[in-house]
């Protein structure tokens, strides 16, 4: 049977913690967990488009029960103090969904001087995920949801001696990069859960290919290359609408069944019903412990059980 938005229990009196809430994937698993009664944390960069998703939210559900929160995963400071604020308001966390991210970017550094694409997709969730960790512990059965994409195959695991390898940028290399440290960051995390013998579970999702804004902000921005325009017209001639992407990741948070460490995507690789998928690529454990050292190193905070 597919798992659609009716498959979803009923969430009232959970809280779950949405990153890049304001449009797209993001916005759709906001408003999927809201719809069944969650109180949803909208963890967001741009407030302007906040408050417009928040209105779409309450235009099917008046009763939606939704907080705005200013996150910038580009800066380290700012992802503290939105993690901090949430922690102190919120002691239990049941749900969090790691969604936020850019594509194909342009090269460029964030305030703290990272890759562009791997302080915002990866560093900047490692410390909001580490600093909302103890409300996560708090909950009775947490869910941690890490959004990758089919990117992380041609991605490169992180040595952290060169972390980002001397030469020309290759603005879809670096993507892949750190698709593939969120998958295994979201693995990492669930074997560090399992040894914890903790109740919370940490999996992984990708969307495939979705008709979303972030392909077309790549080519606005002048990432990706030639590339760039190839992929958005196939997001928008053959990719699924936002609503059927975002179901990977809303039934990874969702469905009683799914468990820790499993890998949630379309059917058919970028397109179909959300089913579980296999966990691939040899080696992981050994990328896992070099993207752990990498990821303390850069951020200066330990993510332990």
């Amino acid at each position: 049977m597919a798992y659609t938005r009716d498959s979803i229990p009923d969430l009232s009196g959970r809280v779950a913690v949405v990153t890049g809430a304001n449009g797209g994937l993001g916005l759709e698993t906001a408003e999927a967990l809201a719809a069944k009664g969650a109180h949803v944390v909208m963890a967001v960069r741009d407030q302007d488009k906040a408050a417009a998703a928040v209105g779409r939210i309450r235009a099917t559900a008046p009763d939606a029960s939704l907080e705005l929160v200013e996150l910038d995963l580009g800066s380290q400071a700012s992802t503290k103090r939105a993690a901090r604020d949430i922690a102190a308001r919120h002691p239990s966390i049941d749900i969090l969904v790691n969604n936020a991210g850019v594509m194909a970017s342009p090269e460029g550094r964030t305030i703290d001087g990272f890759e562009t694409q791997m302080g915002i997709d990866h560093l900047g969730h490692w410390t909001f995920t580490a600093l909302l960790l103890p409300s996560l512990l708090s909950a009775p059965a947490a869910r941690v949801v890490t959004v990758t994409s089919t990117a992380h195959h041609f991605g490169r695991s992180i040595d952290p001696r060169k972390p980002y390898p001397p030469g020309r940028y290759q603005a879809w290399i670096a993507y892949g990069t750190a698709k593939l440290a969120n998958y295994h960051f979201g693995l990492g995390l669930h074997d560090r859960l399992r040894t914890a013998g903790s109740r919370a579970q940490s999996l992984i999702a990708h969307p495939g290919l979705s008709h979303s804004d972030l392909q077309l902000r790549t080519v606005r921005e002048g990432g990706g290359g030639p590339l760039a325009p190839f992929f958005a017209r196939a997001a928008s001639s053959t990719g699924m609408p936002p609503a059927d992407g975002a179901m990977p990741q809303i039934r990874a948070a969702t469905d009683p069944a799914a468990k820790g460490g499993e890998l949630y995507g379309p059917r058919f690789v970028n397109n179909g019903r959300p089913v579980a998928l296999a966990v691939l690529r040899p080696g992981r454990r050994r990328a896992i412990a070099r993207l752990w050292e990498f990821s303390e190193r850069e951020t200066g905070i330990a993510l332990d059980i």
